[in-house]
């Protein structure tokens, strides 16, 4: 189980890296060439805020799955540190809540896809087909359910081989 878990590890971190690098790195090349632009031309290209705007939205919700391997979701903990033998319990409720939220990304955010493919929507300047843009709402519940799973596992095994020492 151990390999299959370092196996899926490599390849989604590989994939989150790599999408969130040449996403932001596209749009910090089209940012910088609309600034040069604007300043040095005085004309603004309308696609380049169009293309910044899409890519915040995908790095965000890459970044969820990113965001629970390395554990920097964000917690409330006051009750943890008040209580110390709530960690355990609150860790698998708070993991509990995290499938869900994937869950429900997955099946609302495939709705959302079917939506977008019937009614062939496209964005106002890129001309870009929105199914393309919505379908990283069920991706992004794939990916965090996976996250949630492997880490959930991970903290189960660590509690109980420190509950039989």
């Amino acid at each position: 189980m151990t390999k299959l878990f370092s196996a899926i590890d490599k390849v989604l971190t590989f994939f989150e890296e790599w999408t969130l690098f040449i996403t932001v790195l596209v749009a910090m090349v089209a940012l910088f060439i609309n600034v040069i632009m604007r300043y040095g031309f005085s004309y603004s290209l309308a696609w380049s805020e169009e293309l910044v705007r899409e890519v915040i939205l995908y790095t965000t919700f890459i970044g969820c799955s990113a965001a629970i391997k390395n554990r920097s979701t964000v917690r409330i903990d006051a009750l943890v540190q008040l209580v110390a033998w709530l960690k355990y319990p609150l860790g698998i409720f708070s993991y509990m809540v995290n499938l869900v939220f994937a869950a429900v990304m997955i099946y609302f955010g495939y709705l959302l896809c079917v939506l977008q493919v019937e009614s062939n929507q496209t964005t106002l300047i890129l001309q870009i087909p929105t199914v393309y843009l919505y379908a990283i709402l069920p991706l992004m519940g794939v990916l965090m359910f996976v996250r949630v799973l492997m880490v959930m596992v991970t903290d189960i095994r660590a509690h109980s081989a420190a509950t039989q020492r």
